[in-house]
């Protein structure tokens, strides 16, 4: 009798660690192995690895970060406040440019706040669902960057190439239109995202080589099927990026052409002066965002490649506002007023010397 229990314990103490071991190991076209795995993934943690792992080096970063985001506030605030203030501002270039300025300020919130606070705590985790909604609003607000930029050239190719038909094609029903259509394209396209997303798995606790949940690592990382992932990336960056730069081209092929058409030198400055400034801002999106993806297939190193993408999510949000001020004339009168407007408002100071 004694045999035959002690037989039994082993056979179930087998069968347990054949359970166990089957949590573990990949057993092909086991679906109990899959549903374990998604179980993994939906409480895992991720550690984002940043850009040195040296604490030398973490109090510099800390600082850096903080102050590029701190610029990158206060500057499109400033144009945000302006374009609002000055009724001379309310046309269809400044409200494209409050609103590219607002969507700078989301863009940028959304990776370097939980950067400086993983800095700040020392500590390099995010969690599953954090990584998933970061990347989100991540391809939500450079969805719109893309858009706004595109919206923004058609708009100077109306103004250079059509000024007599300018305000009924672009009227504030037009205006409101397109950004409507710009936030629709990108809610679709990081709704789109997360749900492909979530078809991924990942076994173990992971390490991401980057400052942020950035979707092309996050598919290498996967250890389950990833070509439709990588499908969906590619198709999004030929519609969106690609079909945006063509336009883009399209259209300042065309304000060149009409340009070179006007006789004065004067008139030729001022039609050029008029779009100086979107151009400037469209070279250094697209050429940052352009250098990060090319250096990312020729280059192995996870630290540089995140150090590219600076370029992109931080620089040029911070450095929109001083292109647009700048080299733009309304825009520093609607700061000046602005400024006089807060000065005049500040505290009244009483010269008691009068009264004595």
């Amino acid at each position: 009798m004694a045999k035959d229990t002690w037989s039994h314990l082993k056979n179930v103490n087998n069968a347990s660690l054949y359970e166990n071991s089957h949590d573990i190991y990949h057993f092909p076209g086991n679906h109990t192995h899959h549903e374990t795995v998604r179980n993994q993934t939906a409480s895992s943690e991720f550690l984002l690895m940043g850009f040195s792992e040296s604490p030398e080096l973490q109090p510099l970063i800390f600082g850096l970060f903080l102050s590029m985001y701190l610029i990158t506030i206060f500057g499109n605030l400033l144009i945000i406040l302006a374009v609002s203030s000055d009724p001379h501002l309310h046309t269809p270039m400044y409200f494209f440019l409050s609103n590219l300025s607002f969507v700078d300020i989301c863009f940028t919130s959304t990776t370097i706040p939980k950067m400086l606070k993983n800095i700040w705590a020392q500590s390099k985790v995010i969690t599953y669902e954090g990584c998933i909604i970061q990347m989100q609003f991540f391809a939500l607000f450079i969805g719109l960057d893309v858009c706004l930029l595109t919206v923004m050239a058609y708009d100077r190719f109306v103004a250079i190439c059509h000024p007599l038909h300018y305000t009924v094609i672009m009227s504030p029903r037009i205006c409101g239109l397109m950004v409507l259509v710009s936030w629709i394209i990108s809610v679709l396209n990081s709704l789109l995202e997360s749900l492909m997303m979530f078809r991924l798995s990942f076994c173990t606790v992971l390490e991401i080589p980057h400052f942020f949940c950035e979707l092309n690592q996050m598919i290498q990382l996967a250890c389950s099927d990833t070509f439709l992932n990588n499908l969906e990336m590619y198709f999004k960056t030929v519609f969106l990026a690609g079909g945006s730069l063509i336009c883009i081209i399209y259209s300042y092929s065309k304000i060149v052409s009409s340009i070179h058409r006007i006789s004065s030198a004067q008139g030729k400055y001022k039609a050029f002066s008029s779009c100086a400034s979107h151009l400037l801002v469209v070279s250094v999106f697209y050429c940052t965002g352009l250098g990060v993806y090319l250096s990312l297939a020729g280059t192995r190193s996870s630290h540089s490649s995140a150090t590219a993408s600076v370029m992109y999510t931080v620089v040029t949000p911070m450095l929109n506002p001083f292109i647009y001020s700048l080299r733009n004339k309304d825009l520093k009168k609607g700061l000046q007023k602005l400024f006089g407007k807060v000065i005049l408002k500040g505290p009244i100071v009483i010269d008691l010397k009068k009264y004595l």
